[in-house]
């Protein structure tokens, strides 16, 4: 019979111990390959390694869910915040408390400022309105005036003025024109019936 060496127990545990260790080590450093992405870009790095293209939209989702942030190239991160179409300078690769009611508190101004700019708007698009019917019944009063003008009026036929001379019973200037006149022309018509005496009838027979 070959002899059967006794192990004391106590010489067993290191050995023990260190094969327990060598089939951990693999998977610790498997463990450390596959830690958790710090930002974005580290997560958006590992999605585009996915083996399908369904995979790689699910986990780019998962990166955007997970880090609001984008790196900036100087150092630092950006949130882009599409509400109020603006960009903020954040440290990390997600907002902290205090970097988030920052945000929030200009997210409030930029909706008072939007319902003021809202307000003008209204206002000037209202005062534009008045004006412009102002300025259509403007146009109406004059389009109507003008009618009336064209519209033909009768006249009065004028009267056939008389020579201060012709009037009856007018007082007449002596020695003007338009009083002489009339005497002289019945001197003329009585010196033409003197030389051209009318010629005398024939006398009737009985």
């Amino acid at each position: 019979m070959s002899p059967v060496i006794a192990w004391p127990r106590a010489a067993l545990l290191p050995v023990t111990a260190a094969g327990l260790l060598l089939l951990a080590m693999p998977h610790a450093q498997a463990q450390w390959w596959k830690r958790a992405p710090v930002d974005f870009e580290e997560c958006a790095d590992a999605a585009e390694k996915a083996a399908t293209k369904a995979e790689k939209t699910s986990a780019l989702a998962d990166c955007n869910a997970k880090f609001a942030g984008r790196r900036k190239p100087g150092g630092g991160y950006s949130y882009y915040d599409f509400l109020q179409d603006r960009t903020f300078d954040i440290a990390g690769p997600n907002p902290t408390p205090e970097e988030q009611k920052k945000i929030d508190t200009a997210y409030t101004a930029y909706l008072a400022k939007e319902r003021r700019n809202n307000e003008a708007a209204e206002a000037a698009a209202r005062q534009q309105r008045e004006q412009q019917e102002l300025q259509a019944r403007q146009l109406q009063q004059v389009a109507l005036r003008t009618e009336v003008a064209r519209v033909p009026v009768p006249v009065e036929r004028p009267k056939v003025q008389q020579t201060v001379g012709q009037r009856k019973g007018a007082p007449c200037a002596k020695g003007s024109f338009s009083c002489d006149w009339p005497r002289l022309s019945e001197s003329l018509n009585d010196l033409k019936k003197l030389f051209n005496p009318p010629p005398s009838k024939p006398a009737k027979k009985g």
